[in-house]
């Protein structure tokens, strides 16, 4: 009996949640001092540059006094600093430093290295086959991620 496309539609979210989740549980086994949430805080920071608070806690996810505590502890530890809106004096935005930068980037170079670490486990084919599919799916999901509604619909946004 053939799948129907809801049947298949399923199956094919399962595939993509677990390995989403393997592969996330991985990478997060040796977190360098730093979680999902502080990580994405940090890259959402060098993405789209300095954001007011109230901004960057919704894009998150976070209330507003948790992001408060996090921005915190981020200009604490030399990651984050507070700057002043060009365009308006009074206002204060969040803004990646340097040394936020360069954390981040060690922290992506590791975790590359973790992934290609476990590659060695396999063949030349499965390596091969694995970047196949990576060319056909990664831009796939990229796309996927932008059409997603953003948070608040149980569909899209941020995961927690």
């Amino acid at each position: 009996m053939d799948e129907t496309p809801e049947e298949s539609l399923r199956e094919v979210a399962a595939d993509l949640n677990a390995l989403a989740i393997g592969l996330v549980r991985h990478l997060l086994s040796d977190r360098q001092n730093m979680n999902l949430t502080t990580a994405s805080a940090l890259s959402r920071l060098e993405q789209e540059g300095p954001i007011r608070l109230t901004a960057l806690a919704a894009a998150e996810g976070l209330a507003q006094p948790s992001m408060t505590a996090l921005v915190q502890r981020l200009e604490e530890q030399g990651l984050a600093s507070r700057v002043t809106h060009p365009e308006d004096g009074r206002v204060r935005l969040v803004a990646i430093t340097d040394a936020g930068r360069a954390l981040l980037a060690e922290r992506r170079h590791a975790q590359r290295a973790r992934v290609a670490g476990l590659m060695t486990a396999l063949s030349e084919q499965d390596v091969r086959a694995l970047g196949e599919a990576m060319r056909t799916a990664l831009p796939i999901v990229q796309r996927m991620i932008q059409a997603a509604p953003r948070s608040g619909d149980p569909g899209g946004g941020p995961a927690s």
